[in-house]
């Protein structure tokens, strides 16, 4: 996948949903690797204020960001329309603290930059694929997470109101679908909730065309749902808006339970997170893997480097043939990996933690000093695949101790706790 910019400039006007103050957006096309940033035009000299999610500071009532002092906010309904149309590099001109509120909708924003037109550009996109399932907790918010090749919603809320009790909706994100089913859902308040939200500082613009207004018993008068069930629409809706802050397209089934702000955007960090120590890991290719540790065949016992934290953490995996020399005599007609070669294969993946925490790692060499705590859980055989996962403890100038443990199919097979020390080679 490329990454998608704008053909052209779109403009759309209104008045922000919490600020109530007219403002003029402008969209305009950005380079590669230029992700979508705001850009405050009336405050001079004001920073861009990039949609990452590492410039979040809010999340009551809509999602805000900041950059040196200048914020922005209620930005997730036009981050939602970007990232459904797979746009990833994006100026947003603003002369006001946060977009119009339109229709309290993500399709006006859809429809101004489909007009504009999507272009292509010679960049690799940014893609976040879910390798194994996990679950974030947030409040009442529940999210569970797994592998899917598409980026699939499934979300439900329950509110003890007649129109809405539980609802539940599942579908793929992708252009046509998100704009035929989930786009044109607004966002909803209630009544009795206005006043109370005016006094500290929200809702200022909000109002029966730009909001599904509840009242106790039903919808305030001379409004109308557009589904019904809008209302989970529109929580589909803002946590795509939300995970845009990942900086990724995203390759999961997400199930979300109760979903809000906070959540998705606990979330977000969440994904954000593991694609950065994936995308790491990733570039410890067996060409770095050779270059930075001196073994070669038969005693390279690293195949892959799967994760990795600077200096704290690596994951590093070992597939296990009938190819290997060691089974010729341990043991014929019953293989059994030497333990002796399980701690080498996990001290060669923590040697490679230790050798990116060093300057010029090309000249240098690991030596293990000592080991402790070692412990073998069960046999290893052909066809296994050892999963190491290795944590820095400590580390002293050139003197580092670490945790290690291997497992195969998530149970434990070894375990060790090692100390070793860079020198030159």
């Amino acid at each position: 996948m490329k990454q998608q910019t704008l053909a052209g400039t779109a403009q759309l006007a209104g008045r922000g949903l919490h600020s109530g103050v007219a403002v003029q957006m402008t969209l305009r096309p950005a380079p590669p690797d230029h992700g979508i940033a705001f850009l405050r035009t009336d405050l001079e000299d004001a920073p861009p204020v990039p949609a990452h999610i590492e410039r979040v500071t809010e999340v009551a009532r809509g999602t805000v960001l900041e950059a040196e002092g200048v914020r922005v906010r209620t930005v997730e309904h036009l981050l939602s329309a970007a990232s459904a149309l797979g746009v990833d590099n994006l100026t947003v001109e603003l002369d006001g603290e946060e977009p119009p509120a339109t229709d309290g909708s993500a399709e006006p924003f859809m429809s101004i930059m489909l007009d504009a037109g999507i272009e292509e550009q010679n960049a690799d996109a940014l893609v976040w694929q879910c390798r194994e399932p996990f679950t974030v907790l947030e409040g009442d918010s529940r999210y569970a997470v797994v592998p899917d090749e598409r980026f699939v919603l499934s979300a439900s809320i329950e509110f003890e109101h007649p129109l809405i009790h539980r609802q539940h909706i599942s579908l793929v994100i992708e252009p046509s679908n998100f704009r035929e089913q989930i786009s044109s859902a607004r966002t909803f308040g209630f009544f009795e909730d206005a006043e109370r939200l005016r006094a500290i500082g929200l809702a200022h613009g909000a109002d029966t065309s730009n909001t599904v207004v509840l009242t106790t018993e039903g919808l305030y008068e001379g409004v109308e749902l557009r589904f019904g069930d809008e209302f989970v629409r529109h929580k589909i809706l803002d946590l795509v808006g939300d995970l845009a802050l990942t900086g990724y397209r995203i390759q999961a089934q997400i199930v979300a339970e109760r979903p809000g702000h906070r959540g998705n955007i606990v979330l977000a960090r969440a994904i954000a997170e593991r694609a950065k120590r994936e995308n790491v890991a990733r570039r410890v290719d067996i060409d770095q893997i050779v270059r930075l540790l001196p073994h070669r065949f038969p005693f390279l016992l690293v195949d892959r480097i799967i994760e990795y934290e600077k200096a704290k953490r690596i994951v590093g995996i070992k597939n296990v043939t009938i190819n290997e020399e060691f089974f010729v005599g341990h043991f014929p007609g019953m293989p059994i990996m030497p333990g002796v070669l399980i701690v080498e294969a996990m001290a060669q993946v923590g040697g490679l933690l230790l050798m990116d925490s060093v300057e010029n790692p090309e000249d240098k060499v690991v030596y293990f000093m000592s080991l402790d705590k070692v412990k073998f859980r069960r046999p290893v055989i052909p066809g296994d695949q050892l999963v190491f996962e290795l944590e820095m403890v400590q580390m002293r100038r050139t003197v580092c101790r670490m945790k290690g443990i291997g497992r195969v199919d998530g149970n434990v097979v070894a375990e060790a706790e090692l100390m070793a020390q860079v020198v030159d080679r």
